[in-house]
């Protein structure tokens, strides 16, 4: 396929000798062989990819490295938060060396958040780090998971424990891919685009209270919260993409998210990661008001926004029993942001006004909880 034929965005991680581009745009998975070529020309390639994806992506990626000349294999694995394991580690790993591919050639990341934190931890591993590039598809892989080079798995004690910092050489955000996914898969990477305007872009936060809908429509509207959201990653990936300090601000929500999703054994038929990270960030709006940081009304007006795109606010309103206090005390114990034991949380200020709080006392958040687990 000729280049100028996908119109895109572009966007740089800037990271020196280690940046690399997003592109942005409708139809860049039947341009995966061009850009391949242009970046790693001679490479073979080996696709990652889960069996859901595969099925309805799979041949178009497949088709553009034919066209290209471009010598494929395809490993798979089951779709879903499961995959994120030992198990299936080993399985991705050893698949990609059945196929002889060596540390020069490419390892394709198609799929999910899932199949892109499972990709990128076994190219980073396999021959000490063999190079890979990131095709999301779905809305919460091309917004975040995707951006940045955090790789891993879980284990049973807890989310994302094992892995490592690996950034892709490209991300290729095709968002016609989006067009396949359900309204409920939608709405788990929207809470994504959420999250970014209420760590630090209030106008933003703002833009999505008006224009939600036609985001979920597609179209101009959610290019640009596509690329708003990439762009907000990029610049808090360049500042700190270690993690030392103002990285921890994209985790606004998540140690309250992962906690809930560990108290369900990562069940998606109860909790995706977006449904947990919506009802993680009303929960880190209402643990600041209850530490006198943050004023009630903008706990208000985050419930009405995740509402109105039909996401879940409250503990509550997760299927089957809720969580013990002892569950997510136990899961939060284990959050990466823990240092000598002390708790870290992402709080606010209010709307676009997100800070890192280290040092906060278990007691305030097993209080905190407690009340939340009761109403």
């Amino acid at each position: 396929m000729n280049s100028t034929a996908v119109d895109h965005r572009t966007i740089t991680v800037d990271l020196g000798q280690r940046s690399y581009s997003i592109l942005i745009g409708d139809g860049l998975l039947a341009d995966v062989g061009y850009r391949l070529n242009d970046l790693h020309g001679g490479s073979r390639a080996v696709i990652v990819t889960d069996e859901t994806v595969n099925a309805i992506h799979g041949d178009t990626v497949r088709q553009s490295l034919k066209e290209q000349g471009i010598a494929h294999n395809t490993v798979t694995v089951a779709a879903g938060e499961p995959s994120k394991s030992f198990s299936c580690l080993e399985q991705v790993v050893d698949g990609v060396l059945s196929h002889g591919l060596e540390r020069g050639d490419v390892l394709l990341a198609l799929g999910g958040g899932v199949v892109g934190d499972l990709a990128g931890f076994a190219a980073g591993i396999i021959r000490r780090g063999m190079k890979f590039v990131q095709l999301p598809t779905s809305l919460l892989a091309q917004v975040d998971s995707s951006v940045g080079g955090k790789t891993g798995i879980n284990t049973k004690r807890g989310k994302n424990l094992v892995g490592l910092f690996n950034q892709p050489s490209l991300v290729l955000a095709d968002t016609a891919a989006l067009d396949t996914l359900s309204d409920r898969e939608m709405r788990a990477g929207y809470a994504e685009i959420a999250k970014y305007g209420l760590i630090d872009r209030p106008d933003f936060f703002q833009w999505l209270e008006t224009n939600h809908q036609a985001v979920f429509s597609g179209g101009e509207a959610r290019a640009h919260a596509v690329a708003t959201s990439c762009q907000a990653k990029a610049d808090v990936v360049k500042a700190d993409e270690y993690e030392m300090g103002s990285r921890a601000l994209l985790n606004l929500g998540h140690t309250f998210a992962h906690a809930l999703e560990a108290s369900v054994s990562y069940d998606s038929k109860r909790l995706v990661h977006g449904e947990a990270v919506a009802i993680g960030m009303v929960l880190a709006h209402q643990f600041s008001v209850h530490l006198n940081q943050c004023g009630p009304e903008a706990v208000e007006r985050v419930i009405a926004h995740l509402e109105t795109v039909g996401l879940p606010t409250t503990i509550g309103n997760i299927p089957g029993n809720r969580p013990t206090l002892e569950q997510l005390m136990e899961a939060i114990s284990q959050d990466k942001k823990v240092e000598r034991g002390a708790l870290t949380f992402i709080l606010t200020r209010g709307i676009g006004e997100s800070y890192v709080a280290r040092d906060v006392p278990a007691a305030a958040v097993q209080s905190f909880l407690q009340d939340k687990l009761a109403a």
